[in-house]
């Protein structure tokens, strides 16, 4: 079997506009990411079902 090496970790994306809005409740998504090809925090854009539309999600620690 293979080691599992470290460069692998597991992130939170947040809803920017959903957490802005000031309604009730938080669009969140878990996903991974490389951390030594992807330094940066992760922005994409996944859909919030409160809102009912795709939104930027961004990773949060």
């Amino acid at each position: 079997m293979a080691k599992k090496k470290g460069g692998r970790v597991q992130v939170i994306l947040e809803c920017t506009e959903h957490k802005n809005s000031g309604m009730a409740g938080m669009s969140r998504y878990c996903t991974e990411k490389n951390r030594t090809t992807t330094t940066a925090r992760l922005e994409l854009r996944k859909y919030n079902p409160v809102l009912k539309r795709h939104t930027l999600h961004k990773e949060i620690k």
